[in-house]
């Protein structure tokens, strides 16, 4: 039996990612980036119908990005706006960095059409 995702606190099942995303009932509200391994950073969203928060890893939904991937990291560096430093922060980074293909991934997670 296939399931994307189990709610720790409820039980609710999302047999598929795209019932996840599709999913009035959660929220993207965070990430906690893991520098060593960026598809390991958990995306963090709130399960509204419980009230608890559930972490997934970037890595799940790196397909459904399909820009440039950069090798150098520019973490503190002048150039570096800090943005994955703020779990609370989805916005996308501007600069040519190693993380900033992550930030695309929130901003499509983040925008992804809910059902009614």
């Amino acid at each position: 039996m296939n399931k994307f995702k189990k709610c720790t606190n409820c039980g609710h099942l999302w047999q598929l990612r795209k019932d996840f995303l599709d999913d009035p009932t959660t929220e993207i509200v965070g990430y906690q980036v893991n520098f060593d391994h960026l598809h390991l950073g958990l995306i963090l969203f709130n399960h509204l119908k419980c009230g608890t928060t559930l972490g997934i890893p970037a890595g799940e939904f790196k397909d459904l990005y399909h820009g440039p991937i950069y090798n150098d990291r520019m973490t503190g560096t002048e150039q570096c706006n800090e943005y994955c430093l703020h779990d609370n922060n989805l916005d996308p980074c501007p600069e040519k960095c190693e993380c900033a293909y992550v930030r695309e991934i929130l901003q499509i997670v983040r925008h992804w059409p809910k059902n009614d």
